[in-house]
């Protein structure tokens, strides 16, 4: 069985090289930009935030049907940038980048190539306001062939990849989301995977336990890549032991 194990914590990243001192004095703040796998009523995003702990805060900005195109267009890009502006002084600002699933579509208007030009682009602006950027990949759909219990459908692959790609151009961090979650439920198959639908037939949407359960994923995921960011996140070790070891939560 494909087991993830998740395990770092802030003293073990200062033994391997991410000493202590290094951390901020600033708490940290988190804006959510992203479509609707992020947003109110339906996405990972207010699952995160659940997770914080004061002094720490954030603001979810996700938009359900959003491309990073029509993100930018409809002023949501704006809402983050001015969050920024106006929080940059006292706190270190995370802005959490996860888009692919609107864009990926024929008739998004936006092709792959723009996609990625888009990512890099959001990221640099993060990082040219002062705040701090997290490319974070798509949550997998819970798809599965027919008649299969597993081998979950691998649908947003190429999104992945130019996630990565636009941290790596823009040397911000990654929060691999969507292979943490793909994993996930591949191991933990249909039935249980299913438990997280919006509704029956929603394979990509999440309800509120599925909004906790993928919340505390990324939350792990981002001290994973920020580990002095663990004592801004209240500590859930039932529900990270299930995540990781890809039992059904």
């Amino acid at each position: 069985m494909l087991r993830l194990v998740f395990g770092i914590t802030a003293l073990a990243a200062a033994a391997a090289g991410h000493p202590m001192e290094e951390c901020s004095t600033k708490p940290p703040t988190f804006f959510l930009a992203g479509d609707s796998t992020t947003a109110v009523d339906g996405g990972w995003g207010d699952g995160l935030l659940a997770t914080l702990k004061d002094p720490a805060w954030g603001v979810n900005i996700g938009k359900s049907g959003a491309t990073t195109a029509s993100f930018r267009a409809g002023g949501y890009w704006a809402n983050v940038t001015q969050h920024l502006k106006d929080n940059v002084d006292k706190f270190d600002s995370y802005v959490t980048i996860s888009f692919g699933h609107n864009d990926q579509k024929e008739t998004s208007g936006v092709t792959f190539e723009q996609y990625q030009a888009n990512l890099i682009e959001f990221a640099n602006e993060v990082k040219d306001l002062g705040g701090i950027p997290l490319l974070t990949s798509s949550l997998t759909r819970r798809a599965f062939p027919k008649g299969q219990d597993h081998n979950a459908t691998d649908s947003l692959h190429d999104q992945r990849l130019a996630a990565i790609e636009a941290a790596e151009e823009t040397d911000s961090a990654i929060v691999d989301l969507n292979e943490a979650s793909l994993a996930y439920v591949d191991t933990i198959g249909k039935q249980a995977a299913y438990e997280y639908n919006l509704d029956p037939t929603d394979t990509t949407h999440l309800n509120e336990h599925g909004a906790t359960v993928f919340g505390r994923m990324v939350a792990d995921l981002i001290i994973r890549a920020e580990p002095c960011l663990e004592s801004y996140f209240v500590p859930n070790e039932t529900l990270s032991n299930a995540i990781w070891n890809n039992l059904p939560a």
